[in-house]
């Protein structure tokens, strides 16, 4: 279907497609596999997604086999069925790296939708249209295919299992991601979203998929999981020892660029639908729910930062002068940690307002935590130290409710709210467009 309507004024579904309905021979969807030195698998696999692409989707599709320096005769291979194969090419390149051959071929890519999945075709293909119907039809930004899903049926040895579990923990837990698996080698991402997202991607290697997702996550862009069945290669070449090492370096850069807001994240604006979560992507409102977890967590490392510093302050002090100079000095880390990471707020503007009025919140606590160490004293006497810590952390957690109260209503009512300022409008809003169509539904 060929049209004559500006290629700006069409409806984002149709915007998507129009590059590969009009120019010929361009595709819909480009699936890229990514080798090195697999001239055994290689050939197999091509022709296994060839013929199921050519059987089960309804629209033109590419394979694009990046070859990922190999020494062996893989790039051969490759060369061989891009000849044979019309809608297959190949693509080398003089360096290793996974995160390097998608970036490269994503970013010179055609297709409206830049799809990855590896050699040994681990996932099955039957997960395909479901991964990337999302974004044909506008609906999503990235797909992932997920084997820790409920729903998803995985076939591999406990070492394996346990590694990807614990992985995607430490993510969780350190980076506050919200995807279910980030290194499953079965993803898809929309061209225009690549070309904002992929230059800031700095890994080259495994850790690629993460950060992409990460920085993804935290934009505010829409990330659709697919449920998938999933059998382990035995024969893989990942060495998972080094591979784990490179993903932990990985999360301590982005999770310290994260902190300190190096990544420019406002340049991440989102190019479809209207989403709740389109703000300042600077600074993004957050939710009761997720106030209240980041507050939890902030907690309970302020709690554990101010035991250790009344243990430490006992030794020279009473009970009372202990109880408020570690009350005081974690009060001040907690605001500081609070309006950063739980309520959203960056930069130094109304900083010293906040701590002024986290102060009077702290004074509430104090009055709290030593009216309770009075009532110890007046009832007991001498009490242990072990009963004035665990007095201390019950009066503790009355003043953490109390506290979250405070600052939601009072401190950071703003982000309470979860309505962005007026500078925090994004440069994007008033031209959103909806893009929320059935894919069968296009033409």
């Amino acid at each position: 279907m060929r049209t004559d309507t500006p290629w700006s004024t069409l409806p984002a579904r149709d915007h998507l497609l129009a590059g590969a309905v009009d120019a010929a021979g361009a595709p819909v969807l480009d699936v890229v596999v990514p080798v090195y030195n697999e001239e055994k698998d290689l050939e197999p696999c091509v022709l296994r997604l060839h013929d199921h692409l050519a059987r089960t989707f309804p629209y033109a599709f590419r394979i694009t086999v990046a070859d990922n320096a190999s020494t062996d005769r893989t790039p051969q291979v490759a060369a061989r069925l891009a000849a044979a194969l019309p809608r297959v090419r190949s693509y080398r390149l003089e360096e290793k790296g996974r995160g390097r051959a998608l970036r490269t071929v994503w970013s010179h890519s055609d297709a409206p939708v830049l799809a990855y999945m590896d050699v040994d075709l681990s996932t099955d293909l039957n997960a395909l249209l479901p991964l990337v119907a999302p974004l044909i039809s506008g609906h999503s930004d990235l797909a992932i295919g997920s084997r820790l899903a409920r729903s998803s049926r995985v076939v591999r040895g406990s070492k394996r299992e346990f590694i990807s579990r614990a992985y995607n923990l430490i993510l969780r837990s350190s980076l506050a991601a919200r995807f279910s698996d980030a290194q499953c080698g079965f993803k898809a991402i929309r061209r225009e979203v690549a070309q904002r997202l992929l230059p800031m991607v700095e890994d080259t290697g495994w850790f690629f998929d993460t950060e992409m997702l990460v920085l993804a996550e935290r934009a505010g862009l829409r990330i659709h999981e697919v449920p998938v069945d999933w059998v382990d290669d035995p024969d893989s070449t990942v060495h998972i020892v080094r591979t784990a090492t490179e993903d932990l370096k990985g999360v301590w850069r982005v999770g310290r660029a994260l902190a300190v807001g190096a990544l420019p994240l406002d340049r991440l604006v989102r190019p479809f639908g209207d989403d709740p979560r389109d703000r300042a992507l600077s600074g993004v409102p957050r939710g009761l729910a997720r106030q209240l977890v980041g507050f939890c967590v902030v907690g309970a490392l302020s709690t554990l930062f101010y035991l250790v510093l009344y243990s430490l302050f006992r030794l020279g002090v009473g009970p009372q002068m202990a109880n408020g100079a570690a009350l005081l000095v974690s009060a001040v880390a907690n605001t500081a940690a609070n309006r950063r990471l739980t309520f959203g707020v960056r930069g130094r503007g109304g900083a010293v307002r906040h701590q002024a009025q986290g102060l009077v919140v702290f004074a509430i606590g104090l009055a709290l935590t030593s009216g309770s160490l009075a009532a110890l004293g007046a009832a007991s006497g001498s009490p242990s130290h072990g009963t004035e810590l665990a007095v201390l952390i019950a009066a503790n957690l009355a003043a953490t409710v109390l506290r979250f109260l405070l600052f939601r209503a009072w401190v950071f009512p703003e982000r309470a709210s979860g309505a962005p300022s007026a500078s925090a409008a994004p440069a994007s809003a008033g031209r959103a467009v909806d893009t929320h169509h059935e894919l069968g539904n296009v033409r």
